[in-house]
């Protein structure tokens, strides 16, 4: 996906190349806008995930069995334990995140704590601490910095096409039929390159949970216990109250969601989670 992701952002640049004399330079502007926004959000981005989400630390004495629960998956894992915090929200959901163990941070909603029983709340748990042991932030991270680079490309070249453009291209393309037709097809490529980039990313969002919910069970050794959480949470309608499109992939379930297992196969392409029944018919055959 990463192969492909670098061939569509080299084709974006070589069609504005191709079809302005600046082409280069608007390329230029717009990795270095993309991968310096990206970089910043990189090394916040737990910082940025957590403010937006609410979350406050938990405390040790309060959150016991949140904290016994995650320093022993951690022993079992081999990784240190992260920061923990805590959502008030009633609905059941958890997410991590930062860029590598050593700056990682999970969060759980009251909810979850509330709703889980010990088995299932390990599962949940291990699912998390995998996605910071296979450093899902960063996979996810150069996913969005393509994605925002194909944006920006296409974006800067389209308005810059529809302001006015360069005269002396269009006089070239008139003089040549084939140059009209490479013009034509550029530009529609250009319109629909970051629908493909953002069907990319969410794929490997979606690839990323299955990967995580198959490390985590290998955490626990006990894969129903992970099924039996992902049951609860296919049955419950509730949403996170302070969760937005721009976290929605972080956490175990997509947390906008009210009701997944009625959505309709071809919207699953726009979500940031494969569907629940999926992932545990997998686990299942585990």
């Amino acid at each position: 996906m990463i192969v492909a992701f670098a061939l569509v952002v080299f084709l974006v640049a070589a069609i504005i190349t191709y079809l302005s004399h600046f082409g280069v330079v608007g390329v230029v502007i717009a990795a270095a806008i993309a991968i310096g926004s990206s970089a910043l959000s990189y090394f916040h981005s737990d910082k940025i995930a957590l403010t937006m989400s609410r979350a406050v630390p938990a405390d040790e004495t309060e959150y016991r069995r949140f904290h016994n629960l995650v320093e022993g998956l951690c022993i079992g894992a081999g990784m240190p334990k992260p920061r923990l915090f805590i959502i008030n929200d009633p609905a059941p959901n958890a997410f991590a995140t930062g860029r590598d163990p050593k700056h990682a941070a999970v969060a759980v909603t009251t909810g979850l704590l509330e709703k889980m029983n010990r088995v299932e709340l390990e599962g949940v748990l291990a699912h998390e601490l995998s996605h910071i042991k296979n450093y899902d932030i960063l996979v996810m991270t150069l996913a969005v910095t393509m994605v925002g680079m194909i944006a920006l490309m296409s974006d800067l070249f389209l308005r810059w096409s529809f302001w006015g453009g360069d005269s002396r291209d269009r006089n070239d393309n008139n003089d040549n039929p084939f140059g009209i037709v490479l013009a034509i097809v550029g530009f529609v490529f250009l319109i629909f390159a970051p629908i493909i980039a953002q069907l990319m990313q969410l794929a490997i969002s979606r690839q990323r949970e299955y990967l995580a919910d198959a490390s985590g069970v290998m955490i626990t050794r006990y894969p129903p216990g992970l099924i039996a959480a992902l049951e609860k949470l296919k049955g419950d309608t509730s949403v996170v109250h302070s969760a937005s499109k721009a976290t929605a992939h972080l956490w175990i379930e997509g947390p906008l969601e009210t009701n997944e297992k009625k959505q309709r196969k071809f919207d699953h392409m726009f979500a940031t989670h494969p569907p629940l029944d999926d992932r545990i018919a997998r686990l299942r055959e585990l």
